[in-house]
């Protein structure tokens, strides 16, 4: 996919999809992406170590997961957050109607099923899973309190406008951005910045 792009010269790429990514554990990743930034020419980062960069620069060492898969994929999701230093606290299985299905949950049904776990006014919740429909739903429940709400898109699109040094706090990002910035008492989770051209995110 990555090569696709012919003569566009990218600054920086994404991998969108986490599931695959916690098969490699967080050192395969990290080989992984390290490996295809170099073919590539420019930064590479996996969803799941986009996240874990975005953890790390809100200072969450702990996490409660907020997960839409099936009981045998949230398990790979807890053990790679575990094997990455982060603390799993809790899970909260998000189903769509009876069924875990991610494409399927309703903003409601999300919303509804975060609030009813009650979980502390100071945890940092990860949505996990890139299909899962969160923009409105994480706006709503940010009127709830302080928790610190991420997800493997906000965390990408945070990495990806650090490394093309266009800060979170900016006056054209997203809200949830902004939020997330506030967290770190600055915009910027600290990567080098690189000179921006294009970024992409390859699903």
């Amino acid at each position: 996919m990555l090569g696709n792009f012919g003569g566009l010269r990218l600054d920086a790429a994404v991998v969108s999809c986490t599931g695959s990514h916690y098969l490699l554990t967080p050192d395969g990743d990290r080989a992984l992406c390290a490996e295809l930034s170099e073919r590539v020419g420019a930064p590479v980062r996996s969803a799941a170590l986009a996240i874990l960069d975005t953890a790390r620069a809100v200072g969450s060492e702990r996490l409660v997961l907020i997960s839409p898969y099936e009981p045998w994929l949230t398990e790979l999701s807890h053990a790679y957050w575990e094997s990455a230093g982060l603390a799993v606290d809790r899970v909260v299985k998000v189903r769509a109607g009876a069924r875990f299905s991610p494409y399927d949950v309703t903003t409601d049904e999300l919303v509804a099923q975060v609030r009813e776990a009650e979980l502390p006014e100071d945890a940092t919740l990860l949505f996990t899973g890139t299909g899962m429909f969160t923009f409105d739903a994480l706006a709503e429940l940010g009127r709830d309190g302080g928790q610190t709400l991420l997800t493997s898109n906000l965390a990408s699109a945070w990495w990806a406008r650090d490394t093309l040094g266009l800060p979170a706090d900016g006056p054209d990002a997203h809200p949830l951005l902004r939020r997330l910035a506030e967290r770190t008492g600055g915009g910027r989770p600290g990567h080098a910045a690189v000179a921006g051209r294009d970024a992409v995110a390859v699903p």
